[in-house]
């Protein structure tokens, strides 16, 4: 569903305007800094009980910019583990908001008053200026006081606070509603994070751009904006000698922020909270992206069907349409395993309700029972707004459950799509019971198979203190559903809705109130909208989660809009109402890269865009590259022509295509889902982190890696029928053509072929990657027979690869190795003329009662002449002419591409005719010939 705000800017383009000139007026003021006050002076530290430490901060001066200073601040810093050190800084005398630890759980600190109290009479304070862990240390200096943040093992300064006289940037402020800190940077460090933005200039954050993180509900065609979600956390990779070395930086704090990256130096400023700075010692970015997530929470784990293809429109007016989607995807033979509601199936609008005369009850459960018999799954949206209406279960529910935000002890009133609305309080634990049950209530109407919430920054059409007008219909049901028509007042008269310090909301400076609720407005246990804001829809999406966890046991599924530190513990994401451009696929990339950072991996965008209108050619090039996003889905404005892949014969060919080969690594993708929740990896990752000392690559945002080693590169731009695109160090194998090779010694750029209906995907060496025969859903896909795809460099006479499968009963909670899934390792090797491709299996018997079986052995980069002799499995040779088994050479051809590294030659050997079990670990090895 789209946002108020996405809408109006699109057709009256005053968002793209300020998409377009914040970033100049931003500029404008990062060029100009403002020094404020003289920072604060350490007058004391001691270690706490547990090995941390704690310190008393005394304002040196005072000024009242931006409010009072608060005089005294407690200092701790406690290395929580070998590679995570925190450093939180706060009110030594009065309790501050942060966020909440029951929604992010983690250690708490010392209480601050009692531990001042301590701190002020101990008589042998510490007077050593570091603080030494495992892998990071700790300096500081007392006065000003500032800290710095060191790697032990190679001594590079991560994070420096304290100022000279020629940096850009002052002290630490610390006031009621505005808090400052910066530090330095090396200038060739390069840094990723600090979202959610659509960022024109790509993954790496770019100096002077605006950085600014709060929840908002502004379409993602505006630049340089805040957008749905707020991740105030940054990676920052450094080549020193021809080394790479990575760390994290994560500042916990859910209120509005500015951050301002100047290329040397980064500072925040904050409108609330606290301090509470988590550093990340890497030194990979994959171990940062580990660190990181072991602290916010693993990814959830995703069932093997979310990870087919997803058709979606807001405009599928009634079941009979939905029904000809369904069927005709079938006949075009594109894959489709999901389809999709927006608000259409409602009453009313109403969450939890369905249309009597669109979307009747009995023939929906007869399409769902027709549709689930084969495999397929339903979703529908969710929309936070509970209609106000006496007659509507759900909003009598919660009004006599006390579950709505308030404002002057009155539910507050704003209005979205039903009109006059009221919004959960999902920091109360009665507002989460609720909706538990609430779910459970709709489950039982209609049996979906997970949810979408949307509109959860939070969203709203109008601004301040609402009532419903008398006399006259709102809305009216004609004309655009978001123009507000509530009577409404501005509030301006507290100091949450018209702070002193104004982030660069919107991209313009609006209230931060604007088209959202007030923030004055109260939840739970008095904690102000102000300071809970960011934290809406990762509130939403918690409570979600545990409501389809409660469901028959099985594993949910959630797609979030608003997103914060933690979300993707419980939902997936999409990246919001995106326009259908060439500019806009280009973004889409550099956002999915970004939340596989913020450990969000299930990620992707509207393919062909949400507004109108792609052109045929665009939707071919969209396709290309939205099957291989993780979360893959076709999505489409209710004002847009109709944009199913098979509208057009040529789309759906592209399709075809490309979604065939996803669906042929499903296993592949369903891996890097398993090893996503294990570890925080990233399924689609910036290829720097595979390739950390090629800088070539640290801005690269027009390719992308699925896993380590598997590149896609697509085509970006209109009119063309080649792309050049880079290939680190190594060698690439065509997944579409596995004859095609690029042998890249030293890295190097190459132009590909690309004509409409194709796309670059290719695969790196020292791989095993396993895979399945395909088909239209990925139920019947997953019953075919595996291939084994085995890489080694080209041409070489010695090499290794390895790849890893994790098979599961997908509907089950949990995503782990146990007696209900199958872990396999791949292992092969070339040495002395002879090949050997063997598995190591733990809990075989999940992967043996399902009969899988590889069919298939492909190795690619074979050196010498190919001939295969003494082919053995498990030992025992395999007999020509008796077995089944087939085995047959082709020469690769080894594309120059422009390139000096072209013109060798190598060889692909196939063994087909297998039946291995997978479950079961085998040995398969073969003699090749040398040439002459």
């Amino acid at each position: 569903m789209p946002s108020s705000f996405g809408l109006s800017s699109l057709f009256l383009a005053l968002f793209l305007i300020h998409g377009v000139s914040s970033s100049s007026s931003t500029k404008t003021k990062t060029n100009v800094p403002t020094k404020i006050g003289q920072g604060y002076r350490l007058i004391a530290v001691e270690e706490t009980p547990d090995g941390g430490l704690v310190g008393h901060l005394q304002v040196k001066k005072k000024n009242n910019i931006y409010g009072s200073d608060i005089p005294n601040l407690q200092l701790f810093v406690k290395h929580e583990t070998e590679d995570r050190l925190r450093v939180h800084i706060t009110d030594a005398d009065r309790q501050r908001w942060e966020v909440p630890y029951n929604l992010l759980p983690r250690e708490q600190p010392p209480v601050a008053k009692q531990t001042i109290t301590r701190t002020r009479k101990n008589p042998n304070p510490i007077t050593v200026s570091e603080y030494s862990g495992s892998e990071l240390i700790l300096s500081y200096v007392s006065d000003p006081f500032g800290f710095a943040v060191k790697r032990k093992s190679d001594g590079q300064v991560l994070f420096n606070t304290s100022s000279e006289e020629s940096d850009p940037f002052g002290d630490l402020v610390f006031k009621d509603q505005y808090l400052e800190i910066s530090t330095r940077l090396p200038k060739d460090a390069s840094l990723y994070g600090l979202g959610e933005n659509t960022q024109p200039h790509g993954i790496k954050l770019y100096p002077n751009d605006p950085y600014t993180l709060y929840t908002t509900d502004v379409s993602a065609i505006n630049l340089n904006t805040d957008l749905y979600g707020s991740h105030p956390v940054y990676m920052d990779l450094r080549n020193v000698g021809g080394r790479a070395y990575a760390h994290g930086v994560l500042l916990l704090n859910s209120n509005g922020m500015d951050v301002f990256y100047r290329g040397k130096s980064l500072t925040y400023k904050v409108i609330g909270g606290i301090f509470d700075f988590y550093f990340f010692s890497g030194p990979s970015p994959l171990t940062v992206v580990d660190q990181y997530t072991s602290f916010i929470g693993r990814p959830a784990p995703m069932p093997y069907w979310s990870f087919g293809f997803h058709q979606c429109r807001w405009g599928y007016h009634n079941l009979s349409v939905v029904e000809d989607v369904v069927d005709s995807y079938k006949k075009a033979q594109i894959p489709l395993d999901v389809i999709w509601n927006d608000d259409d199936h409602m009453d009313g609008k109403k969450d939890f309700t369905l249309n009597p005369a669109n979307y009747p009850r009995p023939k929906l459960l007869a399409f769902l029972d027709k549709i689930h018999s084969i495999g397929m799954k339903y979703i529908v949206i969710i929309d936070p707004g509970i209609a106000v209406n006496s007659s509507y279960g759900v909003y009598q529910r919660g009004i006599a459950n006390d579950v709505f935000i308030k404002w002057d002890n009155e539910p507050y009133l704003a209005q979205v799509w039903p009109g006059a609305v009221n919004f959960p309080d999902f920091l109360n634990p009665k507002t989460v019971s609720w909706w538990v049950d609430e779910i459970r209530r709709f489950h039982e109407l209609v049996p979906v198979d997970g949810l979408w919430i949307d509109m959860n920054e939070i969203s709203n059409f109008c601004s301040g203190k609402c009532t419903i007008p008398k006399g006259k219909q709102c809305p009216t049901g004609t004309g655009p559903g978001w123009i507000c028509c509530l009577d409404c007042k501005n509030i301006t008269n507290t100091r949450w809705d018209d702070p002193p310090y104004k982030i660069n909301a919107s991209g313009s400076q609006v209230p931060i109130g604007f088209k959202t609720i007030a923030t004055s407005a109260v939840h739970y246990n008095g904690v102000l909208e102000y300071d809970a804001h960011s934290l809406y829809g990762f509130s939403q999406s918690i409570a979600t989660h545990k409501g389809l966890q409660g469901l028959q046991g099985t594993r949910p599924f959630i797609l979030s809009r608003s997103t914060y530190v933690g979300s993707g513990k419980y939902a997936a994401h999409w990246t919001g109402d995106n326009q259908g451009t060439w500019e806009n696929l280009r973004y889409s990339i550099s956002t999915m890269l970004n939340f596989g950072i913020f450990g969000v991996p299930m990620v992707g965008s509207d393919i062909c865009g949400f507004y109108p209108q792609p052109t045929e050619e665009l939707c071919n090039r969209w396709i290309e590259v939205g099957a291989f996003y993780p979360f893959s889905r076709d999505h489409a404005n209710y004002y847009s022509p109709r944009q199913e892949l098979y509208q057009w014969d040529s789309v759906a060919q592209s399709a075809r295509n490309a979604l065939g080969m996803r669906y042929k690594l499903l296993p592949y993708l369903y891996t890097l889902n398993y090893e996503a929740h294990i570890s925080g990896a990233p399924i689609a990752r910036p290829l720097f982190f595979s390739f950390p000392t090629y800088t070539e690559c640290y801005g690269l945002s027009t390719q992308f890696l699925l896993g380590s080693s598997l590149m896609v590169s697509p085509v970006l731009e209109q009119g063309k029928s080649e792309v050049k695109a880079l290939f680190p160090p190594g060698s690439w194998y065509s997944l579409f053509d596995m004859t095609q090779t690029i042998v890249s010694k030293g890295g190097r750029y190459v132009t590909l072929d690309a004509p409409l209906h194709v796309v670059n995907v290719h695969l790196y060496q020292n791989t095993i990657l396993p895979m399945q025969q395909g088909g239209l859903l990925s139920k019947e896909a997953r019953k075919t027979p595996f291939s084994l795809v085995v890489t080694f460099p080209a041409g070489e006479s010695e090499g290794k690869a390895e790849g890893k499968l994790f098979l599961d009963d997908d509907e089950l909670p949990e995503i782990k190795i146990g007696s209900q899934s199958s872990y396999i390792e791949f292992y092969a090797t070339v040495s002395n003329g002879k090949v050997k491709v063997w598995s190591e299996v733990q809990e075989g018997k999940f992967a043996l009662d399902n009969g899988w079986i590889v069919e298939k052995v492909t190795v690619l980069g074979l050196g010498g002449s190919g001939v295969a002799s003494a082919v053995e499995i498990d030992g025992n040779p395999v007999a020509a002419g008796i077995s089944d088994v087939e085995v047959s050479s082709t020469e690769q051809i080894h594309v120059e591409g422009g390139g000096e590294d072209g013109g060798g030659t190598s060889v692909m050997v196939e063994v087909k005719g297998l039946s291995l079990l997978v479950g079961k670990s085998f040995t398969v090895s073969w003699n090749i010939g040398i040439s002459n």
